[in-house]
């Protein structure tokens, strides 16, 4: 069977697709932070594409960092452990800043004045192009590809099952037993990242033709969205949770907490909801992540009620346990096994789709954990860490 998804990564050929062509041969910078705020810069810069040969010194020194990062990251497997981290983050970092692009913020609109740039699109298929297959590598794509059609309905059944009440992890097991007030509010700072914004990418699938599998993701978008009131849109809750510490409700306060892993999530779901051609593993991915989403809030519910915090300040948990149990349901019964009969051919990409999400999401939560350790041994508070982006 012919593959479709991203071909599995190509060592050899990772310095074809790297846009700069031009960069010096002396030592690379490798001030990842100093090479952010370029590229920030740039982002905001009048006719970036017409403007390139005008900032050349400073494309030179971000192309160079973005290189050495790459290299780190997907390629060099001897690389230092903090090394890797350092480039997974600031590639993440850099990829998200393009991506968030793609969405309104009620921002200064000068901010978008690069929206369609070509150069940031090949940063950002730069970056794609190792990320992704050095994704796939983690996953067995080819036994997937085998799956016929029975074998995907069964395999996403059986998944679903296992993982709607999983055995508690030792990451879960801290969050329940452990965690302390302090650890929360880390935990909310980092999880307002999605919270704040949540199913916003949903709602960049839902285009197209009317059918039964559109109505239902609409359902699940317009339910999200409060039914159009914002009282009632879970974003609210969760700045309501936010209020009760104090903290800022406002969207990336806390982006310089996100650990890589989560932003790599967030990417992700950017690009398979961009490409069409990904429609099935997209909805796979959301299948898992609303099927395994209620474990994940009994988790932190379970924590706020050990600590004796407020109905306010652990409200959001409480509805999505609820609302998500159903979403589950109609991700599974309602979209993905009517997708699978749909087109049985590539119906196994709901499977890796689903496998994919939740060994990021897996990860994802394993980094948080050992974000909120680290942040409690501090004694580091959220809340004097607030960056506004």
């Amino acid at each position: 069977m012919q593959s479709n998804v991203i071909p599995r990564l190509d060592l050899e050929k990772l310095e074809a697709v790297t846009p700069a062509q031009n960069s010096s041969t002396g030592p690379v910078n490798l001030n990842y932070a100093e090479a952010e705020q370029i590229f920030i810069q740039l982002l905001d810069t009048e006719n970036l594409d017409q403007n390139l040969a005008t900032h050349h010194p400073e494309i030179e020194q971000f192309e160079q960092a973005l290189v050495t990062a790459i290299q780190a990251a997907y390629a060099e497997a001897t690389s230092p452990e903090d090394a890797q981290a350092e480039a997974h983050l600031f590639l993440q970092r850099v990829l998200y800043r393009i991506n968030r692009l793609k969405l309104f913020w009620y921002d200064d609109l000068q901010h978008y004045t690069n929206e369609r740039s070509f150069y940031l699109q090949q940063v950002r298929n730069q970056i794609e192009a190792a990320w992704q297959p050095w994704e796939l590598t983690h996953l067995d794509v080819e036994a997937l590809e085998k799956l016929d059609l029975e074998a995907v309905k069964q395999a996403l059944t059986e998944r679903a099952a296992a993982d709607l009440d999983p055995p508690l992890s030792a990451e879960s097991r801290f969050l329940r037993e452990q965690m302390t007030e302090l650890g929360y509010r880390h935990l909310l700072a980092i999880t307002s990242f999605d919270g704040l914004v949540e199913a916003s990418r949903l709602s960049r699938i839902l285009g197209g033709a009317a059918n039964e599998i559109q109505a239902t993701l609409t359902r699940v978008l317009i339910e999200e969205y409060g039914g159009g009131r914002l009282h009632r849109k879970h974003s609210t809750f969760f700045a309501q949770m936010l209020a009760e510490f104090g903290m800022s409700t406002e969207p990336e306060a806390y982006f310089d907490l996100v650990p890589w892993q989560v932003l790599a999530c967030a990417n992700h779901n950017f690009l398979l909801t961009e490409c069409k051609r990904h429609f099935l593993r997209y909805n796979g991915g959301l299948a898992y992540f609303e099927v395994a989403g209620p474990s994940a809030y009994r988790n932190y519910l379970a924590a706020a009620q050990r600590l004796n915090l407020s109905t306010a300040a652990m409200g959001y948990w409480d509805l999505h346990i609820r609302e998500d149990e159903r979403h589950g349901r109609w991700m599974m019964d309602d979209v993905s096994l009517p997708l699978a009969e749909r087109y049985p051919v590539e119906a196994w990409q709901l499977v890796l789709g689903y496998d994919q999400e939740k060994l990021m999401g897996d990860r994802a939560g394993a980094a948080v954990v050992r974000y909120i350790r680290e942040a409690e041994r501090e004694m580091v508070d959220p809340i004097s860490s607030s960056d506004t982006q």
